[in-house]
C-alpha cells in the first residue's frame, strides 16, 4: 500500500508535467481528478492518462477543499491554491520524497537547461548512472523507479511555488535577472521563489551559488549549510574560478585542476561549466573523467544556435533569449553589426536596460508581436526600429537590409506565447524561414549547423 492508495488527489493543469504527475498518483492507487480550464483541443495527449482517472478539462477548477491533496502544475500560480485546506505538492516535491538517490537541482533565470545536460553527460562519463529531468523536458517524476545513482533536477521559479520539504543534497542558483514579473509582481518575488530552493536544507546539504551576481551573492541559507560559489576569475576560498583554459576547484581544503581547452562547443559558458564541476564535486565524482565529456558536449538547440550563412550573412537562433539579461549578454557576443529580431509577449518588468545593450551593436531592431511598441519606446532612442508584425516577415527583412559581414540575431527578450505555443516553436519557426532564403543550388548558402 502506498501512501496515496485511497486518497482524493486534484492535479491542476494538464502540460507535461501535470499529466505526469496524474499517471504517477494514479498508478499509486490514489482517486485522481485532472483538471484543465482549457478546452480539450487545446490539451496534447490526454488519452495517456489511465482510465481510472476522472478528467475535467473546459471549465472551472473543482473545489480544492473537496480533496485530500492539491498537486498543481508549474503553469499554475500559486495564488490559485493559496489558503487551501488539502496539502499542496508539486511534482518536484513528489519526486523528492520518492528518490533514494542523491538530488543536484539547478535553478537561475538563464542556463538551466545547459547545466542539467551538462551535468548529466559529465556524471555518466565519470561512471554514474544519471539523468536529469524536471523542467528540461522529461518530468521529475519519470525519474521515480528507474535505476540510478544520480538525479539532476532542473528547477524553476514556478516549480519552487509548491515545494515543501524539497532539500536537493546540492543546489545551484546560477544568476538571477529580472524574469517572469508578471507571475511574481517584482524583482524581490522573484528573487524569494528562487530562494526556495535552499529553504529546506541543512548541515547535510551544499548551496552554490555564482559569486559574481550580486542578487545571487547574498542569497539567504539555512544555518549549517555548506556555501560554495563559483566565479569568472576571481580565487574563492571554497568554490570554483577559472584560471587560463583551467577550471580550479577548491572545497575541503583540497584544490583540483581541470583542464577545460578541448570544448570548442562550449564557448562563452564558463559559468555553466564551473557551476557543473563545482556541483559534482559535492558527490564526490572523479572529475577529471566527468570532464573527458566536455570535449563532445554541444550546447541545446535555440540557445545562440547558428542556423545558416546566406551571401555572407549570418542568421543567429537564440529563441531562449526570453529576458532582457539573456539578450543583453546574447547581444554582448556578437560584433557591431546587428540586425536584431525582438519581441513577443512581454513578461513584466523594465526593458530600457536592453537600449544600452544594444547602443553601438544593433544597426536595426525589427520588432514582432505584442510587445513591439514598448520595445519601440525603450529603444527608439537610441535605436533605429521597424515594427514588422510577424517573425517571418523580420526573417524577410532582415535578409533585405542586412549586409556582408552582418549578424541577424533573433533574441526575443519576450515569451513566444503570443504567436507560438514555446521557444522551441519559434526557433524553429525561425530556422525554416531562413533556410527558405537559401537559392536552390545552395550556392550563396554555407549551413552551419
Amino acid at each position: 500500500m502506498t501512501e496515496f492508495e485511497g486518497q482524493n488527489v486534484l492535479v491542476l493543469g494538464l502540460g507535461v508535467s501535470g499529466l505526469s504527475a496524474a499517471r504517477y498518483l494514479a498508478e499509486r492507487g490514489a482517486r485522481v481528478v485532472a483538471a484543465d480550464e482549457r478546452a480539450p483541443e487545446a490539451i496534447a495527449d490526454l488519452d495517456t492518462l489511465p482510465g481510472t482517472v476522472e478528467v475535467r478539462v473546459g471549465e472551472a477548477f473543482p473545489d480544492l477543499d473537496a480533496f485530500d491533496l492539491v498537486v498543481p502544475s508549474p503553469g499554475v500560480p500559486a495564488a490559485r491554491y493559496a489558503g487551501c485546506r488539502p496539502p499542496v505538492r508539486g511534482d518536484i516535491e513528489l519526486c523528492f520524497r520518492a528518490l533514494p538517490v542523491p538530488i543536484l537541482a539547478v535553478t537561475g533565470t538563464n542556463g538551466k537547461s545547459t547545466v542539467v545536460k551538462l551535468l548529466e553527460a559529465m556524471a555518466r562519463s565519470a561512471g554514474l548512472r544519471a539523468r536529469a529531468a524536471g523542467n528540461v523536458g522529461l518530468p521529475a517524476l519519470e525519474l521515480v523507479g528507474e535505476p540510478l545513482d544520480l538525479a539532476i533536477l532542473e528547477v524553476s521559479s514556478f516549480q519552487l511555488e509548491s515545494v515543501e520539504d524539497f532539500a536537493p543534497r546540492t543546489g545551484v542558483l546560477l544568476n538571477i535577472t529580472p524574469d517572469h514579473l508578471d507571475r511574481h509582481g517584482d524583482l524581490a518575488g522573484y528573487r524569494a521563489a528562487k530562494a526556495r530552493l535552499f529553504a529546506r536544507q541543512d548541515e547535510r546539504h551544499t548551496a552554490i551559488v555564482n559569486g559574481d551576481d550580486p542578487l545571487c551573492a547574498d542569497i539567504p541559507l539555512p544555518a549549517g549549510v555548506e556555501r560554495l560559489e563559483f566565479r569568472r576569475r576571481t580565487p574563492v576560498d571554497a568554490g570554483a574560478w577559472l584560471d587560463g583554459t583551467n577550471a580550479i576547484v577548491r572545497r575541503g581544503g583540497e584544490q583540483r585542476t581541470i583542464r577545460l581547452d578541448g570544448a570548442p562547443g562550449l564557448r562563452g559558458q564558463a559559468d555553466n561549466v564551473l557551476a557543473a564541476l563545482l556541483a559534482l564535486a559535492t558527490v564526490d565524482v572523479d572529475l577529471d573523467a566527468a570532464a573527458t565529456a566536455l570535449s563532445a558536449f554541444e550546447t541545446l538547440p535555440h540557445r545562440c544556435e547558428d542556423v545558416a550563412t546566406i551571401r555572407g550573412v549570418r542568421f543567429v537562433d537564440d529563441s531562449k533569449a526570453t529576458n532582457v539579461g539573456a539578450v543583453a549578454r546574447s547581444l554582448a557576443s556578437f560584433g557591431a553589426s546587428l540586425v536584431w529580431i525582438a519581441g513577443g509577449r512581454h513578461k513584466g518588468g523594465s526593458l530600457d536596460a536592453l537600449r544600452d545593450a544594444a547602443r553601438g551593436r544593433v544597426r536595426c531592431a525589427l520588432l514582432i508581436g505584442e510587445a513591439a511598441g514598448e520595445l519601440e519606446a525603450a529603444l527608439s532612442d537610441d535605436v533605429p526600429c521597424e515594427t514588422v508584425g510577424t517573425l517571418d516577415a523580420a526573417v524577410a527583412r532582415a535578409a533585405a537590409i542586412a549586409r556582408d559581414g552582418d549578424v541577424v540575431l533573433l533574441a526575443p527578450a519576450c515569451a513566444s506565447f503570443d504567436q507560438f505555443a514555446s521557444f522551441e516553436a519559434r526557433g524553429r519557426a525561425f530556422q525554416q524561414a531562413v533556410l527558405d532564403l537559401a537559392p536552390p543550388s545552395g550556392a550563396a548558402r554555407e549551413t552551419v549547423s
